[in-house]
């Protein structure tokens, strides 16, 4: 920021250490971005169980809970598949899960479905408006995309750097 400070949790994030920032972004914060950024190498089980287990959950507790989110996520016939053997929406539904898979406080999303198709995103976007909801999850999510904006509980519009004070978007 060029102004101000930001705090999460009452702490000023500028005050802490690395380590320190690191775990509340591992713990508090889910990110989804534009592209998926999973492993190739993971199927989709392990690449929700991995920042689990960087976090200190244990294996079995890990695989349980990814599962879990992947099962929400209608993804539950597609556990051993890697990220090549999978759609670019299922691609996407496992980021969303694995941004899940530490329950975060809040859900940070850019663009979640910016590189799939019309179809394909109203359906990921569902998923992930759905599974938030269901997660008692917040969740700031930044799209260009208005129809989808539009099915958020509150849509605010953000124009050359400003924000529109009173802009409802889609209602």
């Amino acid at each position: 920021p060029t102004s101000g400070e930001i705090f999460i949790e009452g702490a000023m994030t500028s005050k802490l250490s690395d380590a320190e920032r690191t775990r509340i972004r591992r713990n508090t914060i889910g990110f989804v971005y534009q592209a998926h950024h999973l492993l190739p190498e993971f199927d989709a089980r392990e690449n929700v169980v991995l920042p689990q287990m960087i976090a200190g959950t244990r294996r079995a507790d890990a695989v349980k809970e990814a599962e879990r989110l992947l099962g929400v996520l209608g993804l539950g016939k597609r556990l051993t598949h890697r990220p090549s053997q999978l759609s670019g929406g299922e691609q996407q539904r496992v980021a969303i899960a694995r941004a899940l898979a530490n329950r975060p406080r809040i859900l940070l999303a850019d663009e979640p479905t910016g590189n799939l198709d019309p179809r394909t995103s109203g359906g990921v976007f569902d998923a992930l408006i759905a599974i938030t909801r269901s997660e008692g999850l917040a969740a700031l999510i930044a799209t260009h995309n208005f129809e989808l904006a539009s099915r958020m509980d509150r849509a605010l519009l953000l124009h050359q750097g400003r924000l529109i004070e009173g802009t409802q978007i889609g209602r």
